[in-house]
């Protein structure tokens, strides 16, 4: 598991040198010329596609400036791309079929996208986030009577956690974790559980693959389960006594805590009614791919080229508000390692539809 980076050790790092994560791959044909006089190679075309994070519309407007300041940066780098073609995908599966075909150079996707399709597809950049302060896989550990707060370094991944409320049996649950007792299948099967949908990760996937490593058994074992269609609503429930545990990404009670009382009806501060019982392993964020199939990709140099374009970009002021679109604030050099973790959900998903 990567662990989190200093945003300023990140730039020294990426300064260095450290380009080793780019992949490797045969010189492209006829998508790149040299112009000896100037050291400049020509690039036709560069067409890169967006999975639909946000409506398309917004992402067109928000992406629009990319295009001139991508193509500034690889120059700076020896590439003269004559023209940048940036689309929205009408679905992520969209975006993984479009990269497998070759009909699209790059792509913005999810890492559980990104396992359906790495045959025909590989990591270039692993997106960035900013961490929060609490990373323990203990449960107790974030049960300090704080809320979480976000840090100003970046992580490439996030965890899931499973989150008690103010109800009788959520808070014995809390009580017998924060006393370094370990949960039973009967304690977890005794409660009400607030899920997603199974193609969620943090609302769905890794708590069943939580359970899967813990007790031998997934959520659809549960004897109550409410899926609910998003994590707000999971939190409204909780704070409403209708289920006793719900699940999502680690930094639920950020966003929630200052509405706790207000907007869900919570009796008393957020910190007060709730607590971890339970904390996946790492959710490796999304990425940059590139298509094996696209004959522009398959120079490592022009690859290493748009990474470090893309890289510096998010450094910039400009690319901070046009990446925060996806809610992503940076990039490292990833690898296809980083996501077995998603196989390993993939391969829980096809064993529950079996």
């Amino acid at each position: 598991m990567k662990r989190k980076l200093p945003a300023l050790l990140l730039t020294l790092a990426l300064c260095s040198g450290l380009l080793t994560g780019c992949g490797s791959g045969e010189t492209a044909q006829s998508a790149q010329s040299a112009q000896p006089s100037s050291g400049v190679q020509r690039v036709e075309s560069l067409k890169i596609a967006f999975s639909p994070y946000a409506d398309a519309d917004l992402i067109s407007e928000s992406t629009q400036p990319l295009e001139a300041m991508l193509q500034e940066k690889l120059l700076e780098k020896g590439y003269d791309v004559e023209e940048i073609d940036m689309t929205v995908g009408t679905s992520y599966t969209a975006v993984g079929e479009a990269l497998s075909a070759g009909s699209a150079d790059l792509g913005f996707i999810s890492g559980g996208n990104y396992v359906l399709f790495s045959d025909d597809c590989d990591v270039l950049l692993t997106a960035l986030r900013y961490a929060i302060n609490k990373d323990s896989e203990n449960p107790a550990d974030w049960n300090d009577g704080t809320i979480e707060e976000n840090t100003d370094e970046m992580s490439t991944y996030y965890r899931c956690i499973l989150l008690a409320g103010p109800t009788e049996k959520g808070q014995a649950l809390l009580d017998k974790v924060n006393s370094g007792q370990e949960l039973t299948w009967d304690d977890l099967n005794s409660a009400t559980w607030a899920v997603l949908n199974p193609t969620s990760a943090s609302g769905y996937i890794y708590p069943c693959l939580w359970l899967q490593e813990h007790y031998g058994k997934g959520i659809s074992d549960l004897d109550n389960v409410v899926e609910c269609d998003s994590h707000t609503t999971s939190v409204a429930r909780l704070a409403a006594g209708q289920v006793d545990v719900m699940v999502s990404y680690g930094h639920i009670r950020i966003k929630n805590a200052p509405i706790w009382e207000s907007d869900f009806g919570g009796t008393a501060p957020m910190v007060e009614q709730t607590g971890v019982i339970g904390v996946t392993d790492g959710i490796y964020n999304d990425m940059i791919a590139y298509s094996k199939t696209s004959e522009t990709m398959a120079d490592a140099d022009f690859r290493t080229a748009v990474g470090e374009a893309f890289i510096e970009l998010a450094q910039t002021e400009e690319g901070q508000e046009i990446f925060g679109v996806f809610s992503q604030v940076g990039y490292d050099w990833g690898k296809d390692s980083d996501y077995d973790g998603e196989r390993d959900a993939q391969a829980l998903l096809k064993s529950m539809e079996q």
